[in-house]
Formats: structure tokens, C-alpha cells, sequence
């Protein structure tokens, strides 16, 4: 269930005329700066062999520079402005703030959490302070969600997806599963909603976020999930006490020594034989991948995409006591990884990792 304010035209228009406009920018602008790149490396001296090679090759090129600006004004206008997300929501807030103010059986909060500096430093994905601080920072952090992925047939495709995949790896003896860095309930709802024979713990840093997790699990009458404030890297849930843990889109936006961390709570938390499964991203080889995908990070405000990419992520998990890892490309909605598939979309990858029987 969506918390939404009441309809307003303005908003709803600009909204929709940036959604509209990323569309292009997905389906046309980028097709176009792939193409200049592909001509200009043909006749260069060298061919590209790096992200900084890529930039040396096509950084000053016109279209490039436009694809860059409209991705990170793109962003900014979704969310800040008169139009933009945030200001709607607050403008609000007399109506919204209070609909998540209620004591929840299935809400736990930490009164003296204190939120890692990493976490802090920065507000990502341009969400005016970040998803932890503002009240209805959760509702507006959902709203804006909903256009992360503009081709996507449905707003929840990609969840169920890597639900389907992360319970198949896992085997049907899952019955306890814990989802690192759920947010406001996107990626935990599938596991809840789908398997309702199997009890689930979503952990996040920001309680905007777990509030409104919590109330549309309760809104739906849910009594398999519950949600906990907790680092993702110290969870305080007891040992071995889950068949399954996974994350999506958390890796990414963390540094590296908290990324080992949480390898290492993900291998504590299972029992034997159990599986962490995380959905996020790499870049393959291809230099310009790497250069659209480190982009990415510098204009949407997210500075740690480049470290996890470069992390030899299988020795990360081996160190952490994990004896067998994958990590394997992920469609994210139908053909997305056909070689014809030519719009622009996130590097999906699904790291997976069994902890010895």
C-alpha cells in the first residue's frame, strides 16, 4: 500500500514530464553517446582499455556531456524544487507525519542508534538529507522509487524476480529469512507476501524507512515479518538464525571494510548450509561499461559503486567462512541481456554465497 498525498496536478505533470523525459534519455540519448563511443574507438591509436581511457576518448564530446548533465539534473528535478518529491511530501506533512507515528508489534527501534558516518556524509541518490532523518523521509524515498527502473513492466517486477531466484538457490528448505537493508519494505515484501509459511526480519539503518515498511506489512494484514533498526554489519540477531540472508542495492553504498563486515554478519547469522544472496552491481570488463557505471556514481551521489566493483568479492566471502560463491549476471525484467537489448540499465549482478553444511 502507497501513502500518498492528495492528487495535485502541478506535481503530478512535472513528474510525469521527468519521467517522460529519462525515458528518452534511457531508450534514445544513451544509444546515441554508445554509438559515438563505438565510432570514435574504432580509429583511436589504442583501444580504450579503462574507465579513464573512455574519458580521454569521448569525455569532451558533446552528446556525452549532455547524457551526464540530464542524468544528474534529471535526478535532482525528481526530487528537490517546488515540483519535487521532497517539498511535495513536506508541504503535507501535517497529514502524512502522523500516519507512521503509532506503535507497531512488528517495529523495533533503536532510541540510541547512531548512524555511520559513511552513511551520513552524503545524500545519496540527491534525497534531500538522506532517507534517515526527515519523518516522512521513507514515504518520499518510496515514491521516488518507483521510477528508479522506468522500463520495468511494473513497479515490483525486479523484487519478485530476485525473490524467485534467491529462493531457488536457496532450496525449499528456507523458514527463516533475513533481508539487510530493506528500506521502506521493497525488497522484503515478496518474501513475505509470496512464502507465508516462512518468517522474515528486514533490518535497516533509517526508521522513516522501517515505519513505513511496517505499516503497509500491517495495513496487509501480515504476521510473518518483522523489522529491526540495526547496522546491516551488527545485526544483534542470534547466531545461525537464519537459512537465508539477503540484500538489494545495499552493497553499493557502503565502503568496502563495512561490506566485509557484513559478509561476515551474513556468515554468522546462517545456519549450516545456508546462502547469502545479495542483488547489486558490477560492471563487466568493458571499458565502456565501467565508464557509464562509475558516472553513474559520481552523478547520482553514490561514491562507493567504483570500490565494489573493484572488490574481489569471492576472496572477501571466503575470508568472511563462505566455501562456495557466485556471482552471475541478473535479468532484471524480460531480454534485458540480449545482445540487442540497447537502452541503457544498471549492471545487475546476483552474488551469491553458501555457507559450508
Amino acid at each position: 500500500m502507497h501513502i500518498d498525498p492528495p492528487t495535485h496536478r502541478p506535481f503530478e505533470a512535472f513528474q510525469e514530464f521527468v519521467l517522460a523525459f529519462k525515458l528518452q534519455w534511457t531508450s534514445n540519448l544513451y544509444p546515441e553517446v554508445t554509438a559515438r563511443y563505438r565510432a570514435a574507438a574504432a580509429v583511436a591509436p589504442l583501444p580504450p582499455k579503462s574507465a579513464a581511457d573512455v574519458e580521454a576518448l569521448v569525455g569532451d564530446d558533446t552528446t556525452m556531456r549532455y547524457f551526464g548533465w540530464f542524468e544528474r539534473h534529471l535526478q535532482r528535478m525528481k526530487y528537490s524544487g517546488r515540483y519535487g518529491l521532497a517539498h511535495h511530501y513536506s508541504a503535507r506533512r501535517d497529514t502524512l507525519a502522523p500516519v507512521l507515528e503509532t506503535n507497531s508489534a512488528i517495529l523495533a527501534l533503536d532510541p540510541d542508534m547512531t548512524l555511520p558516518d559513511y552513511y551520513t556524509a552524503i545524500d545519496i541518490h540527491q534525497h534531500p538529507g538522506g532517507v534517515y532523518g526527515d519523518p516522512l523521509a521513507g514515504m518520499v524515498y518510496e515514491r521516488g522509487a518507483r521510477t528508479t527502473t522506468p522500463l520495468l513492466d511494473k513497479h515490483g517486477d525486479l523484487h519478485h524476480r530476485f525473490t524467485t531466484a534467491a529462493m531457488a538457490k536457496a532450496s525449499s528448505d528456507v523458514r527463516r529469512i533475513v533481508d539487510l537493508g530493506c528500506g521502506f519494505g521493497k525488497s522484503t515484501k515478496p518474501f513475505y507476501a509470496v512464502h507465508r509459511d516462512v518468517e522474515v526480519v528486514g533490518v535497516d539503518l533509517a526508521a522513516p524507512c522501517l515505519k513505513l515498511a511496517a505499516h503497509t506489512a500491517e495495513e496487509e494484514q501480515t504476521h510473518n515479518v518483522r523489522f529491526l533498526q540495526a547496522d546491516a554489519a551488527d545485526t544483534k540477531l542470534p547466531d545461525a538464525s537464519a537459512d537465508l540472508v539477503t540484500s538489494t542495492m545495499l552493497l553499493h553504498e557502503m565502503p568496502p571494510p563495512h561490506i566485509e563486515k557484513v559478509l561476515h554478519e551474513a556468515h554468522r547469522l546462517l545456519a549450516p548450509g545456508g546462502w547469502s544472496i545479495h542483488l547489486d552491481f558490477r560492471a563487466n570488463d568493458d571499458p565502456w561499461a565501467k565508464y557509464i557505471h562509475y558516472g553513474h556514481s559520481k552523478r547520482n551521489n553514490e561514491p562507493f559503486m567504483p570500490p565494489l566493483d573493484r572488490m574481489n568479492l569471492e576472496a572477501a566471502h571466503r575470508r568472511a567462512g563462505f566455501d562456495k560463491v557466485e556471482i552471475l549476471p541478473f535479468e532484471e525484467m524480460s531480454d534485458a541481456l540480449l545482445p540487442d537489448n540497447k537502452t541503457w540499465r544498471f549492471p545487475w549482478v546476483v552474488i551469491a554465497a553458501r555457507k559450508a553444511a
